[in-house]
């Protein structure tokens, strides 16, 4: 990939808008359950009723410990914690973009790495994103949210999950969008080659921040599977988008059926 590319993010959430179908289209792995159940609220699929679509989506119902969850200062249990409890050990290796329809992941295909959380490796396996956030913090939601998924050896799976504002570019994400923009073909993957999963790290001082939220919970779609463990960096990160641009005097027009001519 060519470090010159100047992309801009803006793209980027658009192009998810545009090949997605639903809001939020995003989620903690991609499922081959997908098209059976939807985000929008108060729909016969929606969020309210995935734990009664199928039985074994029952924990999305009844399950103690769902994701996502507000996290509020005031609830939060302070952890004095040295970097030793959580370690990062990326490396670039092949990647591809994976097009579900619904999803749309960065997904490596060789070693790209891995973090230690007390002594256990769980194995960076792709990333992907929600626009806007899936979690909020002290109840502000952010305009997208970053998800690094990986697996330990037991199959127990870790999330690491960063939240962007609207601001200056972003390299990593930037690196990307115009793959992610030139797919038209919902079943088609395209390669990448290498991609350094490091320079979303660098670009917003990365996992070696000092603060971070850290609960467990689920998958954030059915069937919301928990055991699931969550770090949320408390330091948000920034995107861009081009700023709104004056009118200067050009027409806009609303159309729909029901105006009166």
């Amino acid at each position: 990939m060519a470090g010159s590319k100047q992309i801009h993010l803006g793209l980027l959430v658009s192009t998810f808008f545009l090949l997605c179908w639903n809001p939020t289209p995003v989620r903690a792995e991609p499922s081959e359950n997908a098209i059976e159940f939807e985000y929008k609220a108060g729909s016969k699929k929606g969020p309210e009723r995935w734990g009664e679509l199928k039985k074994e989506w029952n924990t999305c119902k009844d399950g103690k410990s769902q994701s996502p969850i507000d996290l509020r200062d005031g609830i939060a249990t302070k952890v004095n914690s040295s970097l030793e409890h959580f370690k990062v050990s990326y490396k670039p290796a092949e990647a591809k973009i994976e097009n579900e329809g619904p999803v749309i992941a960065i997904v490596w295909e060789g070693d790209a790495g891995s973090i230690s959380i007390n002594g256990t490796d769980y194995i960076l396996r792709q990333c992907h994103w929600h626009s806007p956030s899936e979690h909020s913090i002290n109840g502000k939601r952010y305009d997208l949210e970053l998800h690094m998924v990986h697996r330990a050896q037991n199959n127990n799976v870790a999330v690491v999950g960063f939240l962007y504002k609207i601001g200056e570019p972003n390299p990593f994400l930037s690196e990307v969008t115009k793959e992610i923009a030139s797919m038209t073909d919902v079943e088609k993957d395209v390669q990448l080659g290498v991609i350094d999963p490091r320079k979303m790290k660098e670009a917003q001082t990365g996992l070696l921040v000092s603060k971070f939220y850290r609960y467990m919970g689920s998958f954030t779609t059915p069937p919301c599977t928990e055991g699931v463990t969550w770090t949320i960096n408390e330091q948000y990160a920034m995107m861009n988008a081009r700023p709104l641009q004056p009118l200067n005097g050009r027409d806009i027009k609303l159309h729909g059926s029901s105006f009166s001519q």
